[in-house]
């Protein structure tokens, strides 16, 4: 069961008989052999939020691995049954990372809908249509669309559905008057044109799949560079371990190690490999080791 969200970010789950406070970093954040186990999800998507990396080489706003909460709560089961009640509840979205690999990000929509904000203000000067858009995509696409991706019949579909609605009714007891009045793009045409896919795709927002055309991903802006980043952190940590002489390390260390090709942290790349079942760690009497998992 979920627990309340409210002031969850600095609690933690402490193992069997320790007595001594944990230990924090630099940041004033909990240090990862301190904060790898957890027993509710919501705590531990708002722990990892806190401890996004900031920093100026990331553009974009805070965001999960779904790798990474597998690195922390054991019922995986239980995972993406919480992430599946949150998604429903519109409190966070998920999306597929063009890694590869089986990634998958999760954001908090409160951040989601601060990067639509920043875009909108971008766009603002270009034109006030432009910004309808966007509005268009906020309060009605992504309100109604929780899936990983989109068809580009759907997107049209959601415009035709919203105008006959907008003619038979008044649906500003669905919809607030402000979107209404917004959405001029729907009721003056109620088509989605080519364009203005294309403005949420060069925006960010949508991605097309190179096997469908037709089909998008829902997308995260400026997140192709940090996915860059995180693919060659995770080349980069494995590196460290397999140099060394029984492939392990003590956690504290290597908490504490700077990344040169990865504007991501250790502690963010840790996590995920974990997670990703390419490290584990172990309890020794000196404290926590990471050892490269055996193929």
């Amino acid at each position: 069961m979920m627990a309340d969200s409210s002031g969850l970010a600095g609690r933690k789950r402490f193992r069997d008989g320790e007595d001594e406070p944990a230990e924090e970093n630099s940041d004033g954040t909990l240090s990862l052999g301190d904060s790898l186990t957890f027993c509710d999800t919501v705590m531990a998507l708002r722990m990892m939020r806190a401890q996004f990396p900031k920093t100026n080489k990331v553009s974009v706003e805070p965001f999960i691995l779904r790798s990474q909460l597998y690195s922390c709560i054991k019922n995986r089961t239980q995972v993406d049954r919480d992430l599946e009640a949150l998604k429903k509840e519109k409190t966070l979205r998920l999306f597929k990372l063009n890694t590869g690999q089986d990634d998958h990000a999760i954001m908090f929509m409160d951040d989601y809908n601060k990067q639509i904000g920043a875009a909108a203000e971008r766009l603002g000067k270009k034109g006030p249509d432009q910004v309808q858009v966007l509005e268009w995509f906020k309060l009605y696409v992504l309100g109604t669309k929780l899936d990983l991706s989109i068809e580009h019949n759907e997107l049209v579909s959601f415009s035709l559905i919203f105008q006959s609605l907008s003619e038979l009714f008044d649906v500003s007891y669905i919809y607030n008057a402000s979107y209404v009045n917004q959405c001029s793009l729907l009721s003056a045409g109620g088509k989605v044109r080519d364009e203005h896919v294309s403005l949420l795709v060069n925006a960010g927002f949508l991605t097309r799949q190179l096997v469908d055309p037709d089909m998008y991903w829902f997308s995260i802006p400026n997140v192709g560079s940090v996915l860059k980043g995180l693919s060659q952190g995770r080349k980069e940590v494995m590196g460290m371990l397999k140099r060394r002489a029984h492939g392990e390390m003590m956690m504290g260390v290597m908490e504490k190690k700077r990344l040169r090709f990865s504007p991501l942290d250790m502690r963010f790349h840790l996590r995920d490999l974990i997670g990703s079942g390419h490290l584990h760690t172990a309890q020794t009497p000196l404290g926590l080791v990471v050892r490269l998992a055996k193929d």
